[in-house]
């Protein structure tokens, strides 16, 4: 997959387990689907959106008995910068 990530143009400190292509983007990791949405709405100047790591509470790491912890999904290409911070799935 460490080839496919670089293909794609993710940087390395924005990695996360989960890669997909949507519409002309880069997913990668457990992007809330609200920030997916906002993403294809508005169709930034970018390569993809990253949620970094396996936040505790995102979207496919929300567990019974696991408090979520706040995190944010990135913007990347040509620049990366803060898309927005989430709670769970919901943008706080």
């Amino acid at each position: 997959m460490a080839s496919v990530k670089q293909r794609l143009g993710i940087p390395a400190e924005l990695a996360s387990c989960h890669t997909a292509e949507v519409d002309g983007y880069v997913i990668e990791g457990h992007a809330p689907a609200v920030a997916i949405h906002r993403l294809l709405a508005e169709r930034p100047k970018a390569r993809g959106l990253a949620v970094p790591g396996m936040p505790a509470g995102s979207p496919g790491m929300d567990f019974p008995g696991i408090d979520p912890l706040p995190y944010e999904a990135f913007l990347f290409g040509p620049a990366t910068r803060t898309f927005g911070r989430f709670l769970g799935s919901q943008e706080i």
